[in-house]
């Protein structure tokens, strides 16, 4: 899988691949363009979408702090952004992406998808990669 960012000079992006954000926010599901692992769920308005293909990385709108987020911001743990998807409906966005760090959850683990109910029990399967309290401080940093 190439590992070109998304932006590129002389390259935009065609105007009939856009997201269609009237109702709102919309997913946004990042996964490694290496290893195909689902990395984290957010969302995006149109802000968003604009920045991450200005800048090639990833930016969300916060839920909670209700602002624009560029991932990894604080922690350094940005997400280049490789290849973006859309949903049959335009209302679902794909990135594929090449996560700085190792560490795409504010938990900081690997992903935010971490705990697994197999077998009758619950296992932690993503590896802790960095100490929150020492990133964020007491501040919980969440979409």
């Amino acid at each position: 899988m190439s590992s070109q960012p998304i932006r590129q000079p002389g390259k935009d992006v065609p105007q009939d691949f856009a997201p269609d954000f009237s109702k709102g926010l919309i997913p946004a599901i990042a996964q490694d363009q290496a290893t195909g692992e689902v990395l984290m769920l957010a969302y995006m308005n149109e802000d968003a979408w604009r920045k991450t293909l200005e800048t090639g990385e990833a930016h969300y709108w916060s839920r909670s702090r209700r602002e624009l987020w560029h991932k990894g911001g604080t922690s350094g743990h940005v997400q280049k952004v490789r290849a973006l998807r859309l949903d049959c409906d335009n209302d679902t966005i794909l990135l594929l992406v090449e996560q700085a760090g190792g560490a795409a959850c504010h938990s900081g683990r690997r992903s935010c998808f971490y705990r697994e109910w197999k077998d009758g029990a619950v296992t932690v399967c993503s590896p802790q990669v960095f100490d929150p309290e020492k990133v964020y401080g007491g501040e919980r940093k969440s979409s």
